[in-house]
């Protein structure tokens, strides 16, 4: 869908990976030969996003299978399920058994035959030892002991849809997960609060329901005990287009996790003491957003003031004054770079940095401070995946997050054999496309690898389609995803592929004993 109008904001996690929102343009775009991938194409619209905020009209240019979404669908249908362990282990035992079986019979029934025997009389004494050999039982048992293992995974929350499934999981060599949404809440959360005075606050806590704290000093920070900190909570409250309704989001997950700061300061109606008057949204181009309100009678009547917010650069370019102790002072040069060192280091701890400002119009703005937002990482992720490794699986993390201090590798234009050494040696992949996922997916299978993937968008369905066992995510995972997938987390919790892997290992060595028992009667 090509964009008529001058502002519109999309979110296309389930596409790219990328939790922060894609602002769309006008615009026609050049990138010369290099090859484009969806989130650099800004000026495009996709069919399966959402739209956040702004207003566009379009023309649709793409349907059905000429879609990206469409291109998805057809790579992953393209893909054929391959046979799991147990099968192929089964479809050995086969073969040996028949081998030796009737190599053993046969040389019997020639030696017996020699020896003066009846022919007729040995062959019915070989077509017994071969129906003696051949354990009859053992289909019954493999069937029988993988739909308990079935029942049991249902019960850790795991859901599998294919019987020969569950056994695979404990063969897995290399596990290969997507970032957003899978080893990530995909809510972004504010975790510190960085007043003008370089005062850092603490925020316990995380998704939209209001449960935690904001610390600063271990001492529990209110509306009224703080003024700098309530200040850079009222900007962030204020400037905010999003709603939180029954600890649900409405809105972009960057404006809910600055309203949760609200929120867990007990102030959720803060926003409501100001009468909203005219906005500017954000834009590409400018990188931040401002609100003129009018004060309630409450808060300085009659006194309006504006509210800004975006990337840090643009605030204090735009600003003139900071806080020191409550009073406005002038902005130097030397603070500048202080701002953007506090800045640059919470941004060196993964957090995603934006900045807050307040006047009474654009060309006396006062700096008040900077917030850092994460993507926080689901529960015991880090217990899994040191668990993983101990066990000798091999993690690798695939995502479509286009970080600016990560290193591009193009996948595109390498041999089989490149893109094999690459993936034997890397362990994160970033501004990954389906294309790719899929091409790392073959690359470990043809290294011998048992390979699982975990995912939950649509960019991920092809992935797990071509995967050993491909895992979807129950309750943020697409349906996309999930029909692409073997085995569903209904509670996405990373931590349950654990107890899936302790139970396909069992169920291995019961088929194992079996067979075993069969054999040496």
């Amino acid at each position: 869908m090509f964009i008529l109008d001058d502002y519109i904001s999309i979110d296309e996690s389930s596409f790219t990976g990328e939790t922060k929102p894609s602002m769309k343009m006008v615009d026609s775009i050049s990138f010369g030969s290099r090859q484009t991938s969806i989130s650099d194409r800004r000026n495009i619209v996709f069919m399966g996003t959402y739209v956040l905020n702004g207003n566009a009209k379009g023309i649709v240019v793409c349907t059905g299978e000429n879609s990206e979404f469409g291109k998805v669908f057809q790579m992953m249908q393209q893909q054929e399920a391959r046979k799991t362990p147990l099968q192929k282990s089964m479809d050995a035992l086969g073969k040996q058994l028949s081998y030796y079986s009737l190599s053993i019979i046969g040389f019997i029934v020639i030696v017996e035959w020699l020896q003066g025997r009846h022919l007729l009389e040995m062959f019915t004494i070989g077509v017994s030892l071969a129906v003696a050999a051949i354990p009859e039982d053992l289909p019954i048992v493999v069937t029988v002991t993988l739909a308990l293992g079935v029942q049991r995974m249902a019960k850790r929350e795991a859901i599998v849809k294919k019987l020969p499934i569950v056994e695979t999981l404990g063969c897995v060599t290399v596990v290969c997960s997507d970032k957003t949404g899978t080893l990530t809440k995909n809510e972004m959360t504010v975790k510190n609060i960085l007043i003008s005075d370089g005062e850092i606050a603490e925020v316990t806590g995380s998704g939209y329901d209001g449960q935690g704290d904001v610390l600063c000093g271990h001492q529990r920070v209110t509306y009224d005990s703080h003024p700098l900190i309530s200040k850079i909570v009222e900007v962030e409250a204020v400037c905010n287009n999003a709603k939180i309704i029954n600890s649900q989001l409405r809105g972009q997950p960057t404006e809910g996790a600055l309203l949760a700061v609200a929120m867990k300061m007990n102030i959720p109606y803060l926003r409501e003491q100001f009468h909203r008057g005219r906005e500017r949204s954000f834009s590409h181009e400018n990188k931040w957003m401002a609100v003129q309100c009018t004060c309630t009678p409450k808060y300085n009547p009659n006194e309006i003031r504006l509210y800004v917010k975006g990337s840090i650069e643009q605030i204090l370019r735009l600003s003139k004054q900071y806080l020191h102790r409550g009073i406005a002072v002038q902005l130097t040069d030397i603070k500048i770079r202080e701002f953007m060192m506090e800045s640059n280091q919470m941004g060196a701890k993964g957090l995603r940095v934006l900045a807050m400002a307040t006047g009474t119009s654009l060309e006396d703005l006062t700096y008040v401070g900077m917030v850092g937002i994460i993507d926080p990482e689901r529960p015991q992720v880090e217990e899994a995946i040191v668990q993983l490794k101990s066990g000798g699986v091999i993690v690798k993390m695939i995502t479509g997050d286009a970080e600016k201090t990560a290193k591009a590798i193009d996948l595109d234009h390498m041999n089989a054999a490149d893109v094999r050494d690459i993936v034997s040696q890397a362990s994160v992949f970033y501004r990954v496309s389906p294309k790719h996922k899929l091409t790392i997916v073959k690359a470990l299978q043809a290294q011998e690898h048992i390979v699982g993937m975990t995912g939950d968008g649509v960019n991920d369905a092809v992935a797990l389609k071509a995967a050993d066992i491909g895992i979807a995510m129950g309750q943020t995972g697409t349906d996309v995803s999930k029909e692409a997938a073997d085995m569903i987390l209904v509670k996405d919790d990373f931590y349950t592929i654990m107890a899936a892997i302790e139970e396909s290992k069992g169920i291995f060595h019961n088929i194992q004993n079996f067979v075993r028992f069969q054999l040496s009667t």
